[in-house]
């Protein structure tokens, strides 16, 4: 009577000699699971950044910025006072909002401390339209509004705050902005693209006309437009804010700057992937090394089956579904942990949770073939034993 062993009778079989050794099992699979929830979180963060990204980048694609050139001895020549009514006239123009830099001022805490430890901070005119135009947001306080005018109020760029090291706001939280004392009335979330903003202390511009002798001119102009017409608004920008054409200007599109990241991003997935292959063929190794002890251990159960009519390709088939199943285990954890890891990073980071899922069919598919081919030379090994020579062991 020719032996038969159906899939599932081989796959209860299997089963069984997992369970047997339910500790040496969860080891070995504790390892593939490992290497599955770094290539499953890898490929989910950096779908969950750049989704975000790609967010921003559908909010602010059709933000313009037009800033003056610097001089040769380093200082920004201020744009015509022209310039933002012209380009208001702009028929595809939304909005448009300036802000004016205030050159050699610095910003402290204190008079305590030196002028010259500055913090990379630099002073802006602005006016009330700017975060509605580039998207900012108020985390604290509030914006400036028509009181700014008159008094000397303050509105900290969020990378500002942090290095006054401004956290809650009250009536008598101030910063010396040069040799004034301003009381800081609000603080910015981070303003992607527009980071001069992030490092900035922001006044009205009559404050910095009353206390520091700035004109009107504006130094950056940031406009936004249809969003199809946004390369024909570039096109013209330089010719209607500076008409005469004797000074140079910077039109730039900072959603530039957002594809950028986007590209470095995917970028490091590439490498990051690399390093969980390279994981989850150690832990390939690993389960193949587990069965080969099995292998070596189970000669007298190898035996029997075969005197009792079990042919090699039977016992085969064993050996390579408790190493797949094995496997399987592994990747079913990994893509739980994988998922938990990627949820908790997005939190972390304020992006939307993106898992893609070809993400998670990568997890499972890597773990059952480095299961398979973990498994097939202990089951050729298993079954090329001679039932005498696997009796003995018994």
């Amino acid at each position: 009577m020719t032996s038969r062993l159906r899939l599932p009778d081989a796959i209860v079989l299997a089963l069984a000699g997992l369970r047997a050794r339910r500790l040496r099992t969860a080891l070995s699979a504790l390892g593939i699971a490992v290497a599955v929830a770094a290539v499953v979180s890898v490929l989910g963060i950096a779908q969950s950044a750049k989704a975000d990204l790609i967010t921003q980048l559908g909010e602010d694609g059709n933000l313009l910025t037009v800033a003056s050139a610097q001089s040769v001895n380093g200082r920004q020549v201020p744009l015509p006072v022209t310039a933002q009514p012209m380009i208001e006239r702009i028929p595809p123009v939304r909005s448009v909002t300036a802000v004016g830099t205030i050159e050699n001022i610095p910003v402290r805490r204190s008079a305590a401390i030196p002028a010259v430890q500055t913090g990379g901070m630099n002073v802006l005119a602005a006016q009330p339209s700017l975060p509605e135009t580039v998207s900012a947001h108020v985390l604290q306080g509030h914006y400036l509004d028509a009181t700014a005018d008159h008094y000397p109020v303050t509105v900290l760029g969020y990378e500002a705050a942090k290095i006054l090291g401004v956290g809650s706001l009250d009536a008598s939280t101030q910063v010396l902005i040069g040799d004034h004392y301003f009381t800081v009335v609000g603080v910015l979330a981070p303003v992607a693209i527009a980071p001069e903003v992030d490092v900035a202390a922001l006044i009205s511009f009559p404050q910095a006309t009353q206390w520091f002798g700035r004109g009107n001119e504006p130094s950056r102009i940031y406009l936004r437009a249809d969003p199809d017409q946004v390369a024909a608004v570039a096109s013209v920008l330089t010719a209607t804010t500076v008409p005469d054409g004797q000074d140079d200007v910077q039109v730039r599109r900072p959603s530039d700057l957002l594809v950028a990241r986007i590209a470095a991003k995917s970028a490091f997935v590439g490498l990051f992937l690399g390093l969980g292959g390279i994981a989850l063929l150690i832990a390939g190794v690993g389960i193949a090394n587990i069965m080969v002890i099995s292998v070596l251990e189970r000669r007298g159960e190898i035996g029997l089956r075969r005197a009792l009519g079990a042919r090699r390709r039977h016992v085969a088939a064993q050996f390579l579904l408790e190493s797949t199943l094995m496997a399987a285990a592994g990747g079913v954890l990994g893509i739980g942990l994988g998922i938990a890891a990627t949820a908790v990073a997005a939190r972390l980071g304020g992006n939307p949770v993106a898992i893609p899922p070809q993400g998670l069919a990568a997890g499972i598919g890597a773990a059952l073939v480095i299961g398979a081919l973990a498994g097939v030379y202990p089951a050729a090994r298993a079954a090329r034993l001679s039932p005498v020579e696997a009796l003995r062991a018994l």
